[in-house]
């Protein structure tokens, strides 16, 4: 089993996928071990929009991307390989670090960020 170390190596390699949008996006958290981005704008029934984020678990690192839950195109070109962390429609689970998986995580987030664009929201300039 990994260790708290090797997971902050982790959670500092998948955190900066998601850092890149903090300006277009709002933090809706930042603390050791935990980084999530949510719409600045309310999406639905008055509330935002979770975007994703990362988090240092127990037993693995977690990053949610949220717009693969709902696209399923985009949830068709996650690589065998990647597929192979997911967990549920929209996580995937870690315990070290692939530059492959972190080069297809930013592909899908980037992906997945131009498709919240579409949806009419305020994301600032891109």
């Amino acid at each position: 089993m990994a260790d708290k170390e090797s997971f902050q190596e982790v959670f500092d390699a998948l955190k900066p996928i998601f850092e890149d949008y903090a300006g277009r996006l709002a933090i809706q958290v930042d603390k050791p071990g935990e980084y999530y981005l949510e719409t600045k704008t309310a999406m639905r029934k008055g509330q935002r929009f979770q975007f994703g984020g990362v988090k240092i678990g127990k037993a693995y690192v977690s990053l949610h991307l949220m717009p693969i839950y709902m696209n399923p195109k985009l949830q068709s070109t996650i690589s065998p390989e990647l597929k192979k962390r997911m967990q549920g429609k929209s996580c995937f689970n870690f315990t070290s670090v692939d530059p492959s998986h972190v080069a297809e995580l930013k592909k899908l987030t980037k992906a997945g960020f131009d498709e919240f664009k579409t949806w009419g929201q305020q994301f600032g300039s891109a």
